[in-house]
């Protein structure tokens, strides 16, 4: 085999090896943070309002929410 092709298949498998590992780290950083992003919402606490028109407020909101959800 000629060194000009020997050259270009290294290079080649280099790239695509360069390539392979960072498209696979990118996945994972995906994951992972996709994963942090779902434990950090079950976690969080939503706080109601603690005046009255602000808790009407809130009580209609979620009634509207469940009739949209309902039909």
């Amino acid at each position: 085999m000629s060194p000009l092709v020997s050259e270009g298949l290294n290079l080649a498998l280099y790239g695509m090896g360069t390539v392979f590992v960072f498209l696979t780290l990118l996945v994972l950083a995906t994951m992972l943070m996709s994963w942090l992003v779902a434990h950090r919402e079950t976690a969080a606490v939503v706080a109601l309002p603690a005046d009255s028109a602000g808790a009407r407020k809130m009580a209609a909101i979620t009634a509207a929410i469940q009739q949209h959800r309902n039909r």
